[in-house]
């Protein structure tokens, strides 16, 4: 019996070469959109945000000239539980959220999971920029890095349990952008040469700050801005205004340039430092997931990223718990951010990753 493909398609040219190549390696492929929101529900009046009916309409385009099914999905209430709602009681906590892992771990590869559990697909498909394989000796699946160092995923991907991998394919894995746009030209595809999308899908002006307060009706408390001793500085504009490391846009007059360090929740107090007091060797983490190990029995010598771009760094890892990590870097790192993804890499090879606490 051919085995059943479920493939999660946006409009972009990823995703759609993603369809393509799983029809031509012989899958039953069905493309879907998952409809997220409403442009209306995030403050949007025109249609230019990811998985807008612009981007529908090419999904389905796409669908059609390979000649496959197309469907779309309201995901709406899962999306807001558990992408939009954490994105605002994060800012709100002082934390810095990353909702493109919430959107793949709750969204993509849970409830898209489920859904093809019900419909009795096999497979779910996503044009992510990672490869995953099964590796006999360790009788585990891993994730490995995409070769395209400027495109890899594997970052937002860390959360994937081995269920979830064992059930997905990534057929972009192992090729570069400059590859699939290729491809996608010789389906002519209409989207063969669209842009990337940049921004996060319900945010697509950047203004986190004004997207809260339009969602939620609520507004901010003006409150200080201190130094390390509490000497006030400034007032600042509402506490979900500023993230960690942050000079620019504090709107004060300083003797010498300094960064958001904290954020006093409970007093509404933004605490300021010089550069050189954002460095820190160590930190913990929670609501952990492992690939490569079930779980880690000794300390271990690895890389890790606390940003989605930042280059890898050295560091020792030790598990405390079921759902704690401590990571301990050779060299400080600046900035690292409450809310955050740390995932830890053995060279290409995810060995898993947590939330930053």
């Amino acid at each position: 019996m051919t085995e059943r493909a479920l493939i999660a398609m946006s409009g972009g040219v990823d995703s759609s070469v993603a369809a393509c190549l799983i029809k031509e390696q012989g899958y039953d492929a069905t493309g879907i959109t998952l409809k997220l929101f409403d442009n209306e529900d995030i403050g949007e009046k025109k249609e230019k945000t990811c998985c807008s009916l612009d981007d529908i309409d090419d999904a389905r385009n796409v669908c059609r000239k390979i000649g496959i099914p197309y469907y779309v999905y309201n995901f709406k209430d899962s999306f807001k539980e558990n992408v939009i709602d954490r994105f605002i009681s994060a800012y709100e906590n002082g934390c810095t959220p990353n909702p493109c892992i919430d959107c793949n771990r709750y969204i993509k590869f849970e409830k898209l999971m489920q859904r093809a559990d019900e419909l009795d697909f096999d497979y779910v498909v996503t044009g992510h920029y990672s490869v995953i394989e099964y590796d006999e000796g360790l009788q585990r699946y891993l994730l490995r890095k995409s070769p395209d160092v400027t495109k890899d995923q594997s970052y937002v991907l860390y959360s994937l349990t081995q269920r979830q991998l064992s059930r997905t394919l990534l057929p972009l894995g192992k090729l570069t952008k400059h590859e699939v746009r290729k491809i996608a030209e010789k389906y002519n595809l209409i989207n063969a040469q669209k842009h990337d999308s940049q921004d996060i899908c319900f945010v697509p002006d950047g203004d986190y700050a004004k997207f809260i307060e339009q969602y939620t009706g609520r507004k901010y408390d003006f409150g200080d801005f201190v130094d390390e001793n509490g000497n006030v500085l400034g007032t600042h504009k509402g506490i979900i205004r500023y993230t960690i490391g942050q000079r620019k846009g504090l709107g004060l007059a300083l003797p010498h340039p300094m960064y958001v360090k904290e954020k006093d929740i409970a007093n509404n107090k933004v605490i300021l430092c010089d550069n050189d007091r954002l460095f820190s060797k160590e930190l913990y983490a929670k609501d952990i997931n492992l690939i490569a190990y079930e779980k880690l029995d000794k300390p271990l010598h690895i890389k890790a990223r606390v940003r989605y771009n930042q280059p890898e760094q050295d560091a020792t890892v030790e598990q405390l718990s079921d759902n704690k990590l401590h990571i301990v870097f050779d060299k400080p790192q600046r900035a690292i951010s409450k809310g955050q993804a740390v995932v830890l890499y053995d060279e290409d090879v995810v060995v898993g990753g947590g939330t930053i606490e």
